[in-house]
């Protein structure tokens, strides 16, 4: 039986919630240029995949984060599945905005959060990892103790892996880069001579453009 990594990449590709494009590359919101781009919220639309990928993500929160009593999502993308887990495992969920609302209450959190409340932020996606950890902290600023984080899809960049580690958060996935490389070369999604590409990307992806690729 295929790692449970791996189905979820094979899904991810044939939905084209992950999309690789090695001679046409994606430019990021960050000006990175890019052969691949994500878009985890893709999944909602396919309720076979969104429930195999709430089962999975509330699988590894219960192995690993027992005693949790809260769920937290960032917000936008990961909002719905966050959601999805939260109500499989019976729990309360909150998200994080980016910012505080500028009207109303101007909340940076939407929902409670009680003082020592033990909590795992579900998110879609971990790039550089700065956006989760800024979650991360609002959230322990409000009183929540964060166990751990849990995600759909993680790059595996050493910088993400790095600052997980400097803040002491814990990061655990059900589908990342290498899971993603297998799956789209065993499906024939990719030609084998991609991986150089998509490898040569990875290790500077900040510098990286289409001419760096090695014919």
């Amino acid at each position: 039986m295929k790692q449970i990594d791996i189905q979820i990449a094979e899904r991810l590709l044939r939905i084209s919630a992950i999309k690789l494009q090695p001679d046409n590359p994606f430019v990021w919101a960050s000006g990175w240029n890019s052969p691949i781009y994500t878009d985890m919220r893709l999944t909602l639309s396919y309720p076979d995949i969104r429930n195999f990928i709430k089962v999975e993500l509330s699988r590894l929160i219960m192995e690993n984060y027992g005693d949790v009593e809260l769920i937290a999502s960032v917000a936008t993308g990961a909002i719905a599945q966050g959601a999805l887990v939260a109500d499989t495992l019976g729990l309360p969920f909150v998200y994080v905005r980016d910012t505080p609302k500028d009207h109303g209450l101007e909340n940076l959190i939407e929902g409670d959060i009680k003082l020592g409340q033990k909590v795992v932020v579900v998110e879609d996606l971990i790039s550089t990892g700065s956006n989760c950890l800024k979650a991360s902290q609002a959230i322990a600023e409000a009183g929540g103790e964060v166990l751990g984080m849990v995600v759909m899809f993680d790059y595996q960049f050493p910088m993400a892996a790095e600052a997980f580690k400097k803040a002491g958060i814990p990061l655990l996935s059900i589908c990342n880069y290498s899971a993603m490389i297998k799956a789209a070369v065993d499906s024939q999604y990719i030609k084998e001579s991609d991986i150089i590409t998509l490898q040569q990307w990875h290790k500077e992806p900040a510098h990286w453009t289409a001419s760096n690729k090695i014919d």
